[in-house]
């Protein structure tokens, strides 16, 4: 008689077991660093050079992390700050001889894009911007579709030359380059 009452609750079990949320099995993601952006493939940069025009202007960092730059040639950019990068490009500039107290400003004015996959209305490709969390991306792909998981997801990341996969929630900040993929829920 046992059997029969605790059959049903056994196989509730069971079949709850294999009902996990996806993603859960990842990793957390570690915290974003606010404050300190470092330069990637794809950014858009302004250089402004105060007294140099051929200077100025709207650079993108290449695939190979350089900025080609009149005068300078190509010059490393993936992993520095806006603010580290004017510092090279300054001592650079002194070190050609053509100024003596060069003056450059940086700025980025586009940031490597986002991609959202998965159960979203329209999956793609979109501009990072500061502050941007999963929620907000799905937002911006046009919301969830009625299959998605809305509250558990998977981020790829690069960081420091490593790619990493973890999972995320609705506040977890994005940072540019992240692919965050919409889970398919499972009735």
């Amino acid at each position: 008689m046992r059997w029969r009452i605790y059959a049903p609750l056994a196989l509730a079990a069971t079949v709850l077991a294999g009902c996990t949320t996806p993603g859960a099995d990842l990793p957390p993601l570690p915290p974003v660093s606010t404050g300190r952006y470092v330069l990637g493939p794809g950014d858009t940069i302004r250089v402004i050079t105060f007294g140099a025009e051929q200077l100025t202007g709207e650079f993108t960092v290449g695939d190979s992390g350089d900025v080609a730059v009149p005068l300078l040639g190509n010059v490393q950019a993936v992993g520095l700050t806006a603010r580290q990068l004017q510092a090279k490009m300054t001592a650079a500039l002194m070190h050609t001889g053509m100024f003596k107290q060069p003056s450059v400003a940086i700025e980025v004015v586009r940031y490597r894009p986002i991609f959202i996959l998965g159960e979203v209305k329209k999956p793609g490709q979109y501009p990072y911007q500061p502050g941007m969390t999963v929620l907000t991306a799905a937002a911006i792909a046009g919301g969830f579709t009625y299959r998605a998981v809305e509250d558990s997801f998977s981020i790829v990341r690069t960081e420091n030359n490593k790619t990493i996969e973890g999972h995320a929630v609705r506040q977890t900040l994005l940072q540019p380059g992240d692919v965050i993929t919409v889970f398919e829920r499972h009735f």
